[in-house]
């Protein structure tokens, strides 16, 4: 609707009942229903006593903004109202119906609860932090559950973390009973990295053993002569390769398997779904040899020319004879 002049003001009217003393002139703090008196404008201020409207400056004063008094004291259970009138300006208005948008900033000093979904063009800024429920989620339009938190704060990814680098815990295990061999199978080693880092702690069930490797490829385990290695031992001096081996061999020195006696490494895997250049390795081992004495292997290996083209999906470890008796296994994806 259109006006000529200025537009109606918005307001709100309050009224405060007091029932007077004998005598009383001023009129303040709360009123007979416990509501303070509070005005802004005394243009804006209707007094009345025993219904009768009182004049402004002849029948009372209105310049504190929290009181009102009266020229003529009140008798005993006169009553006297005071009508408040406050005036304020909405500069904008969005329909609880229809919805709509705000150009400048809101405050709020309490809760917001939104029960739809909150769409934001430009950028949230939370300097208090944000909290997701237990078992929440945070994601895009396209992948709602890019991030997921659960009760106990483990962080977890739909997708692969693209840009940032570093690795990714896939697989951390402990092997508490003997088994033959430890097989990392296509569930942590496949197409989504193409470099892993492997790390273990392994103790033979066996005295005087060395440690061996083999790949899977297409979920099957190579046993033929695909594989060259070559080892230096360093507390001795010694050597150890072969370009036809059906083993990567890890160590030079055979491991004891006294009380404390074990073998631990860790190993560089790289290319594992390259068909150009072979799968291979880099890598190192520290140990107890049978006789109790500390030693260590650097180790490197890859397979051999024929078989370069072969996309690695699983490892095993395993020792040369008999059991691994007890170990821990830890294998991380590297992000590109």
């Amino acid at each position: 609707m259109a006006y000529i002049g200025t537009s109606p003001a918005n307001g709100v009217r309050r009224k405060h009942t007091y029932t007077a003393t004998a005598g009383q002139t001023s009129f303040s703090g709360d009123d007979d229903n416990g509501v303070s008196l509070v005005y802004v404008d005394t243009e804006y201020l209707d007094v009345y006593q025993n219904g009768v409207k009182l004049v402004a400056v002849s029948d009372y004063a209105s310049t504190t903004g929290t009181s009102v008094v009266l020229v003529q004291g009140a008798s005993v259970d006169d009553t006297v109202e005071i009508i408040v009138f406050d005036v304020f300006s909405v500069a904008d208005t969005v329909s609880a119906g229809s919805g709509g948008s705000f150009g400048g900033n809101i405050g709020i000093g309490g809760t917001l609860a939104v029960t739809g979904v909150p769409t934001f063009t430009g950028r949230s800024v939370h300097s208090g932090g944000i909290t997701v429920a237990n078992a929440g989620q945070i994601g895009s339009v396209g992948d709602a559950d890019a991030m997921a938190i659960s009760s106990s704060g483990v962080v977890t990814f739909s997708q692969n973390t693209v840009g940032a680098g570093g690795m990714d815990l896939l697989l951390d295990d402990t092997i508490s009973s003997a088994v033959a061999q430890y097989d990392i199978s296509s569930t942590y080693i496949n197409g989504t990295y193409d470099e892993y880092i492997l790390s273990y702690n392994l103790a033979p069930a066996t005295n005087d053993v060395d440690l061996d490797a083999r790949v899977f490829v297409g979920g099957t385990i190579q046993t033929g002569s695909i594989y060259a290695y070559e080892n230096s031992h360093n507390s001795v001096s010694a050597y150890d390769s072969s370009n036809a081996s059906t083993v990567f061999r890890q160590t030079i020195a055979n491991i004891g398997n006294d009380t404390g006696e074990s073998v631990s490494g860790s190993l560089h895997l790289r290319n594992v779904n390259n068909t150009t250049f072979s799968f291979n390795y880099i890598g190192g081992n520290n140990m107890y040899n049978a006789s109790g004495n500390h030693q260590s292997t650097i180790t490197t290996g890859m397979l051999i020319v024929a078989n370069r083209a072969s996309v690695v999906n699983g490892f095993r470890l395993f020792f040369g004879s008999g059991n691994i008796a007890v170990g821990t296994v830890k294998l991380f994806g590297i992000r590109s």
